[in-house]
């Protein structure tokens, strides 16, 4: 009886360590943050590659809990900023991202409201913080 339960218990305790756990794998890019409100005065890209320059982002409360402390040694991170627009209607984002041998190529899409549409009387600032996960150069168009 005894070598009977310690066979379950070893057959057991082998079935969990068996159990193989899958590796997640990133995409190459993911959108942390997108809004058209709250963002700067003066249209701008930058890449952030640099720890020094992570922090930035790092320590922004929204972007705390998107962001891991090993993140820029892994990827790169982009701010896009429309700048200033006198009415709403307006967004920037990624239409794109194409991976090549040698960098990443990111294609920017602005869009603006509609020939007769109805929007905001309101100043926005449209932005956009992306994630690339590669640390390969990147190259905006």
């Amino acid at each position: 009886m005894k070598r009977i339960l310690l066979f379950l218990i070893m057959a057991v305790l082998v079935s969990c360590v068996a159990a193989k756990t899958a590796s997640v794998e990133r995409p190459l890019y993911e959108v942390l943050v997108q809004k058209s409100y709250d963002g700067a005065k003066v249209k701008f890209y930058e890449i952030i590659s640099q720890p020094d320059e992570f922090m930035m982002i790092k320590n922004d409360p929204e972007l705390k809990s998107k962001i891991g402390a090993n993140d820029i040694n892994t990827a790169n991170f982009l701010i896009l900023s429309m700048g200033e627009k006198a009415t709403g209607g307006y967004a920037i984002g990624i239409e794109s991202v194409t991976e090549t041998d040698k960098n990443i190529i990111v294609t920017v899409k602005e869009t603006g409201p509609e020939t007769g549409a109805m929007v905001t009387t309101a100043y926005t600032n449209p932005y956009c913080v992306v994630r690339i996960n590669s640390k390969k150069e990147i190259i905006i168009k």
